[in-house]
């Protein structure tokens, strides 16, 4: 009897048909934000005490830069306000990080105008985004202020600045001086440098956060760095240099790993972090321009829906795909 009262209340439920997914973790834009807030905290602190009050307040503007254009633009379009989620926040404090703390605040103003408006909102708002807005603004910064992009400080902190200037002027933080450097000053972020890139051990223990609460797997960061590590083996390049001098563990934990700018599988996000790897080490052993980071990111973000048409699982029960040449070197996958 039970068992017919079951079957009738279950007919007189309404049919619902809706697009995936249709399990739901709770996981929410705004958690997932939050989670890198948090992870970015103890780079903050270090970015503070290394350079100063000076380093907090280009934070501010570019935080509260970012968080003002997103609303500017919600009003302007008439849509609901997306400042809540708090993509902004995270945009604004990476963007931070990628400028030395010398900056003048109007081109932070500028950086996160491009953030927001030019990489995100024009393409559709977040989840639309071609590539990471913190990059895309820090190379728009880069070649059109390259002196001021370039204008990094010494460490505030007694003790630290051991030949005693105020400033690096430099392509790159990447200079012979860093790899005169003890690993415990590289770790610890002792030398000149963008905010957010120099110590080390601050981006690792965010990355230990962002692992924890599942906000991001190892998979690109791993195989990013590990890809460095081998690439300056083989070159004869100061491992602990290129490791923890220059934006590697900024970008290989936090930018790279930006879910829309990555690949979905585990065989795609392989690919996607050999290619960074890669394309790094190109530029800063052979290249001329201002560290590779920043442009490995941006290549390879224009290139992962090649990566995941590539790279995407057969279904349950389906053939597996091939990737068929045709013609003059085109191709499609069946």
């Amino acid at each position: 009897m039970k068992n017919v009262e079951r079957a009738e209340n279950v007919s007189k439920r309404p049919l619902v048909l809706s697009t995936a997914p249709h399990v739901f973790d709770g996981l929410t834009t705004r958690k997932i934000m939050l989670n890198v807030v948090i992870a970015l905290m103890p780079a903050l602190a270090a970015s503070g005490i290394i350079f100063g009050a000076r380093a907090l307040l280009v934070v501010a503007v570019t935080v509260c830069s970012c968080v003002a254009f997103e609303a500017l633009w919600c009003a302007l379009r008439k849509q609901d306000q997306t400042v809540g989620d708090l993509s902004a926040v995270v945009t604004g404090l990476l963007l931070a990080f990628n400028l030395p703390s010398t900056i003048p605040l109007y081109m932070a103003v500028i950086g996160s105008f491009v953030a927001i408006i030019v990489a995100k909102a024009l393409f559709g708002g977040i989840g639309r985004n071609f590539a990471n807005p913190a990059i895309v603004a820090r190379i728009v910064l880069s070649v059109s202020f390259t002196a001021a992009m370039t204008d990094f400080a010494a460490p505030q902190i007694a003790g630290l600045a051991a030949s005693g200037v105020d400033a690096v002027s430099s392509a790159t933080p990447l200079a012979p001086a860093a790899a005169s450097l003890s690993l415990l000053d590289l770790v610890l972020g002792v030398h000149a440098g963008a905010l957010g890139e120099t110590c080390g051990a601050a981006l690792l223990l965010g990355f230990v956060w962002l692992l924890v609460t599942r906000t991001v797997t190892f998979t690109i960061p791993g195989v990013f760095v590990g890809t460095v590590v081998a690439l300056s083996v083989l070159t004869g390049n100061d491992v602990a240099t290129q490791v923890f001098s220059g934006g590697l563990l900024l970008g290989a934990i936090f930018m790279a790993t930006d879910y829309v700018g990555s690949p979905t599988s585990f065989k795609g996000q392989v690919v996607f972090g050999l290619g960074l790897g890669l394309i790094t080490c190109l530029i800063r052993f052979w290249g001329n321009m201002n560290e590779g980071v920043a442009y490995a990111i941006l290549i390879m973000n224009l290139v992962v829906p090649y990566i995941d048409a590539l790279t995407r699982p057969a279904p349950l029960g389906g053939e597996k795909r091939r990737f068929v040449l045709r013609g003059r070197g085109e191709g499609r996958s069946e």
